[in-house]
């Protein structure tokens, strides 16, 4: 039996779909448990979990108060490994809290190769490649000159103070291979948001960016948090993996 929709019929119809395709992105997401380190690799002491975390804007103090919620990177020597989730990853959409102290330095990895800068850099007017959100440069110590390269500056500063909460969103397409495992494409990201501001859109990263757990590139691999430069604090860390196109 054909049935003609109204307008309203119709309005209905798209709705639905649109709800439903809500819904299923929302069910896609996977919020990593913060109530002990099981969604990571063994962690060397310099990561602590806490329920809540304080850095002065002004001094180097910090505190934290022990408990779950939380995971915080306090580097003393010699434990200042970095932070590995078991998950492995290719496409992703990822997002998560943070907070630095003062004059702080960290990052994200993505497949445990590809950085966006995690800094202090509250009040930078012009802001380069090793600020906040900023995708840190390669390296090659075999070049004669210019060591360092690549690497792209966020669009604008987007940072808040440090000790204050805030939100990477970050969308990443893996690298792309052939049959024969030869790369045909460079990995991308697509977009990054800081505190709800796009600061990059379709940047490629022609390989691993500088200090990067591994210096080959494949399909997949883990997010890796960098637990050795300073006091870095994370919290509602959530993901889906995308289906590649």
């Amino acid at each position: 039996m054909k049935m003609k929709l109204s307008g309203i019929g119709l309005f209905c119809v798209v709705l639905f779909c649109s709800l439903e395709s809500a819904a299923q992105k929302k069910a896609g997401f996977h919020t990593v448990s913060l109530n002990n380190l099981g969604e990571f690799d063994p962690a060397t002491s310099n990561w602590k979990l806490a329920k809540s975390v304080f850095f002065s804007p002004d001094t180097d103090e910090k505190r934290f108060e022990p408990g779950v919620g939380i995971v915080l990177a306090l580097p003393v020597k010699p434990d200042t490994g970095h932070l590995f989730t078991r998950m492995q990853h290719g496409d992703i959409e990822l997002e998560f809290d943070f907070a630095v102290a003062k004059q702080s330095n960290s990052g994200v990895y993505l497949q445990g190769r590809y950085e966006v800068q995690i800094f202090d850099s509250w009040g930078v007017a012009t802001p380069a490649f090793y600020d906040c959100g900023g995708i840190y440069q390669r390296w090659n110590e075999s070049r004669v000159s210019k060591k360092g390269f690549e690497g792209k500056v966020p669009a604008q500063n987007a940072c808040k103070a440090p000790g204050t909460w805030q939100h990477f969103k970050i969308v990443f397409q893996s690298p792309r291979f052939d049959k024969k495992g030869q790369k045909t494409a460079n990995a991308k990201f697509i977009k990054v948001q800081l505190n709800d501001v796009v600061i990059h859109e379709n940047v490629e990263v022609t390989g691993p960016t500088r200090s990067a757990a591994f210096e080959d590139e494949r399909p997949t691999g883990p997010l890796m948090f960098q637990g050795d430069h300073g006091p870095v604090a994370i919290r509602n860390i959530r993901y889906t993996l995308l289906q590649q196109k």
